[in-house]
C-alpha cells in the first residue's frame, strides 16, 4: 500500500497538536499556515533551503509573528464572545507575562498585535519592569508588577503612574506592604495595589507544586485581613483594587481552574464588601498548550481556549451576582498559550549509528566457542511459533557473551562476531514478530533495541532545556519526505558530550502516551535531512544554557503575505547566533588574548623546528576562523 502525506500527518499527530498552524502538504513537506488552512502558507523545506542560501545556518530558530497575532486575537475573541453572550458587565484585559520570552522583537509583535485590545505586560523583576515601562505605549494597557520587590523597584513602579501608566503593584509577601505604604507617602502617589491570594486549590500538571498552601508567593487569609486593616488605618483602603492568584504553568485539567476560580472569586467579593475598591480580578497564568494532541497528559490539556474563557467568566459572574458585587474586569496572564506556537527549531541530521543487521555475514566455525555456536543455532531456527523462546535465548546468550569476555574466555574478535550475530538475530526476530499475530509487545520491545541513533546539529540544553529538565514533550518530526514511509526508529542526540544531551520522549499517536523512539527516514548520501521541533516559543530561548559552549542559534522572523494560492513571505529580522568568541567573552576569555597566546606558542614551535611557517600560518587561520565562527557545525566552505 502506497504511503501518503496524510499517513505521515496521522503518524506524527499534526492535525491534533498542529492545527490550524501546521499541516503536511501534498508535496510531502510541512507547511506553516499562521491564519489557518485558508490563509497564506509557506513550505518549511523551501523556506529552510532559501534561508541557507542567504547564509543563515542550521540550527535555525524560525519565528512567525503572524501566529502571534492569531493567538492574541483568538484569546481576546474567546473572552469577547463569552462576555457578550453571558451579559457580563466587566471587561477582559489581557497581559503577557514577559518572563515567558523576553525577546524584544517578540514583545514588540505582541504589543502591536494587542494594540486594539490594550494588551499589557506582567513583570516579575526590576529589569522586566524597566522593559515594560519603555515598551507599553497604550495608556489603557496594564503593567502588573509581581515578584520580590526592593525600594528601587517600588519607587520606579510608583513614579511610572505619573507618566500615565496603569501600573499595579501586587503584594506577593506581607512584608512588602509597609515598604510600599511608606514610599507612596514619601512620593505623594496613590498606588494601585493588588493582593495575591495563596489559594488552597492546587493546579494540575508538571508544575502542580507551585500552587496550594505551600506555594512560594501569596497572602494567607489572615494576612489579607491584616493587610487590609493596615491600609485602612493609613487611609489607603481604596488603593486596594485587585485580587490576583496563580496556580502554576500549563494547567492540564479544567477542573483545577474551576476550583481555583471559585475560591478566588470568594476572596474578591469578601474584600469588596469589607470596603476595598475592588475592580479587577487577575486569574493569573496557566492556560495550557496542547503539545502532544492527546488531551490527557502533562503535555496536553482537556479543554479549549473557548471553554477556558467560558468558565472564567461564568464562575466570576455567578459568585459576584450571589454576593451582589459588581462584575470586575478580568485579567489573564496567559504567556505560554500566546507564544509557544510562534517559533520552531529546524536542524539538520549529521549522521547516524545503525543497530540493525539485515544480513549475517559471519560464518559458523567448529572452532567457535559454544556460546557463539548457540547464537548461530538460535538465528537459524527462529520461526513465528517460537519467537518468545528465541527472544529469551537471545537475552540469555547476550548476557553470557559479555560475562565470558569479562572473564577473558572470549577474545575481542569473538566478541565482535557474537555482536554481529546478535544484531542480525534481533533484526530477523523483529521482522518475524511484525508478521505474527498477537506479538505487538515483542515488536515494541525490539523496535527500541533496534533503534538507530540520529545525531542532530543542535544542543538540547540551549534550544530545548525543558525536554531535558522536566521531560517536556515537544512535537518533533521530519519537515520533508513525508510522502515516503519512514522505515527507521531512532533516538535523537545532540552535539554536547553530555549523556543527557538526547531526546527519547516522543508523541505516540497510537497509545496517547509517549514512546522512546521517533519514526524517521533512511539517510541519503549527500542529501540533507531536516527535523523540526515545534511549539518552542515559550521559555526555551530564555532558559537555554551554554553547555559545552553552544550558544544561541541563528533566528529569523518570517512574515507571510498573499493568499493560499499566491503565498509569499519576507524575512523581516535576522538575529545572528552567537559566535565562538562571543560565547568565550561571556566567560572572560577574550579573543585578542587567546589569539596572541596561540601566536606566541606558534613562534616557539617555529624556533624549535616542530612547526613550519606554513603550518603556523594555517594553524592561526583556523584558530581565528574558529573564534569568529558559529558554535554549531557548519558546512565546509
Amino acid at each position: 500500500m502506497m504511503w501518503s502525506s496524510s499517513d505521515s500527518s496521522e503518524l506524527y499527530g499534526v492535525s491534533t497538536w498542529g492545527s490550524p498552524y501546521f499541516l503536511v502538504n501534498e508535496q510531502g513537506n510541512v507547511s506553516v499556515c499562521p491564519q489557518g488552512e485558508r490563509g497564506p502558507r509557506v513550505d518549511l523545506l523551501s523556506l529552510t533551503e532559501d534561508l541557507r542560501e542567504r547564509g543563515i545556518r542550521p540550527p535555525i530558530l524560525i519565528r512567525f509573528p503572524d501566529i502571534v497575532k492569531a493567538r492574541v486575537d483568538l484569546l481576546h475573541g474567546c473572552f469577547k464572545k463569552t462576555i457578550f453572550e453571558y451579559g457580563y458587565s466587566g471587561r477582559y484585559r489581557g497581559v503577557y507575562p514577559i518572563k515567558v520570552n523576553q525577546q524584544r522583537h517578540l514583545v514588540e509583535e505582541l504589543l502591536a498585535a494587542g494594540q486594539d485590545h490594550a494588551l499589557g505586560l506582567e513583570c516579575g523583576s526590576k529589569p522586566e519592569l524597566l522593559v515594560a515601562l519603555a515598551m507599553v505605549k497604550n495608556p489603557q494597557s496594564l503593567i502588573i508588577c509581581n515578584g520580590f520587590k526592593d525600594l528601587e523597584y517600588v519607587e520606579t513602579a510608583l513614579l511610572s503612574q505619573k507618566l500615565g501608566k496603569q501600573t499595579l503593584i501586587v503584594i506577593d509577601r506581607f512584608d512588602e506592604l509597609s515598604l510600599i505604604i511608606n514610599l507612596s507617602k514619601k512620593l505623594g502617589v496613590q498606588p494601585n495595589l493588588g493582593f495575591r491570594a495563596k489559594l488552597a486549590a492546587k493546579g494540575a500538571g508538571k508544575w502542580i507544586e507551585s500552587s496550594g498552601n505551600r506555594s512560594k508567593f501569596g497572602l494567607t487569609p489572615s494576612e489579607m485581613v491584616e493587610g487590609y486593616e493596615l491600609l485602612q488605618k493609613m487611609g489607603m483602603e481604596k488603593c486596594l483594587c485587585m485580587l490576583h492568584f496563580h496556580i502554576g504553568s500549563q494547567i492540564t485539567e479544567i477542573q483545577s481552574i474551576k476550583e481555583s476560580l471559585k475560591e478566588a472569586a470568594r476572596f474578591y467579593t469578601e474584600l469588596y464588601n469589607m470596603g476595598a475598591n475592588m475592580r479587577i480580578l487577575d486569574v493569573g497564568g496557566g492556560l495550557g498548550v496542547d503539545y502532544d494532541g492527546t488531551g490527557d497528559s502533562d503535555s496536553s490539556m482537556n479543554y479549549s481556549e473557548q471553554e477556558y474563557a467560558n468558565d472564567v467568566v461564568s464562575i466570576i459572574q455567578d459568585t459576584c451576582d450571589e454576593k451582589k458585587v459588581p462584575h470586575p474586569d478580568i485579567v489573564t496572564e496567559a504567556g505560554r498559550a500566546l507564544v509557544a506556537h510562534q517559533s520552531l527549531l529546524v536542524f539538520n541530521v549529521l549522521g547516524n549509528n545503525r543497530v540493525t543487521r539485515h544480513n549475517l555475514n559471519e560464518k559458523n566455525s567448529p572452532d567457535d566457542h559454544t556460546v557463539i555456536q548457540n547464537l548461530f543455532h538460535t538465528y537459524n531456527n527462529m520461526k513465528s511459533d517460537n519467537i518468545n523462546e528465541a527472544l529469551n535465548d537471545l537475552r540469555s546468550l547476550e548476557k553470557d557473551t559479555q560475562q565470558l569476555f569479562s572473564y577473558g574466555v572470549l577474545s575481542l574478535k569473538q566478541l565482535a562476531k557474537a555482536e554481529n550475530i546478535i544484531g542480525a538475530a534481533t533484526t530477523k526476530l523483529s521482522k518475524i514478530a511484525q508478521e505474527t499475530e498477537d506479538s505487538e509487545y515483542i515488536v515494541e520491545e525490539l523496535s527500541e533495541l533496534l533503534s538507530d541513533t540520529y545525531f542532530g546539529n543542535f544542543s538540547v540544553f540551549q534550544s530545548l532545556p525543558d525536554s531535558w529538565a522536566v521531560k517536556q514533550v515537544f512535537p518533533i518530526m521530519p519537515i520533508h519526505r513525508l510522502d515516503e514511509k519512514p522505515t527507521q526508529q531512532a533516538t535523537l542526540v545532540d552535539l554536547t558530550c553530555d549523556s543527557d544531551g538526547k531526546i527519547e520522549h516522543f508523541i505516540d499517536t497510537e497509545s496517547d502516551d509517549t514512546k522512546k523512539t521517533l519514526s524517521v527516514h533512511e539517510l541519503r548520501v549527500d542529501e540533507p535531512y531536516y527535523l523540526g521541533v515545534f511549539l518552542v516559543g515559550a521559555y526555551q530561548e530564555i532558559l537555554g544554557d551554554l553547555h559545552n559552549l553552544f550558544g544561541d542559534t541563528d533566528a529569523v522572523h518570517i512574515r507571510l503575505h498573499g493568499n493560499q494560492e499566491d503565498s509569499g513571505y519576507s524575512v523581516e529580522h535576522v538575529v545572528q547566533g552567537d559566535s565562538v568568541h562571543e560565547i568565550l567573552g561571556y566567560l572572560e576569555y577574550y579573543k585578542t588574548e587567546l589569539v596572541e597566546s596561540v601566536r606566541q606558542m606558534s613562534e616557539i614551535g617555529i624556533r624549535e623546528g616542530s612547526l613550519s611557517r606554513q603550518e603556523a600560518r594555517l594553524l592561526m587561520r583556523h584558530y581565528e576562523d574558529g573564534l569568529n565562527g558559529y558554535t554549531y557545525l557548519e558546512d565546509p566552505e
